[in-house]
């Protein structure tokens, strides 16, 4: 399970970098919506499997409540999940 979190967290990472990068600066400055609508909408459900698999880590892996939230909040960020990915699941 903690190697499809890891996944999931690349992933997710990268269509995050894709959105904020790419997508939005060709709606913005080229008024071209269409890659915002579609990598929104990728980044948008791996944010949810992201979201739901640190959830379900959280109990089967006893995180304490302080790397869970670290881990969710990570998110958020760009390169937040590959800081993640880097300090608490290299192990994994």
């Amino acid at each position: 399970m903690l190697k499809i979190f890891k996944v999931t967290a690349l992933v997710e990472g990268i269509s995050a970098l894709l959105l904020f990068f790419y997508a939005m600066p060709m709606k913005y400055f080229f008024n071209d919506p269409y890659y915002v609508k579609h990598i929104g909408m990728a980044h948008g459900v791996l944010f949810t499997i992201y979201i739901v698999l640190a959830t379900i880590l959280k109990f089967s892996e006893k995180w304490d409540l302080k790397k869970y939230f670290i881990i969710c909040i990570a998110s958020i960020p760009p390169f937040g999940t590959f800081y993640i990915e880097r300090k608490y699941l290299k192990n994994a």
